[in-house]
């Protein structure tokens, strides 16, 4: 969801994480896991670029864009 937000390839958030495509495509479709070491790069690499993480509340978890007065 944050990646689409973004308007980002896999390519483009893989090189900005510094992960391999392979990884970050295999964990979107479901198709393998990440550690955690690897999930924590992905997670900079899109707050880095103006992605908020929305923790778990009444309507779930979910993303949105950082306000910008938040940086």
């Amino acid at each position: 969801m944050a990646r689409a937000a973004l308007q980002l390839g896999v390519r483009d958030l893989a090189d900005l994480a510094g992960v391999a495509p392979g990884t970050l495509s295999r964990f979107e479709t479901g198709k393998g896991g990440i550690n955690l070491s690897t999930a924590q790069k992905i997670r900079e690499a899109l707050e880095a670029a103006g992605i908020q993480f929305i923790d778990k509340n009444g309507g779930g978890v979910g993303v949105r864009f950082r306000d910008r007065l938040d940086t």
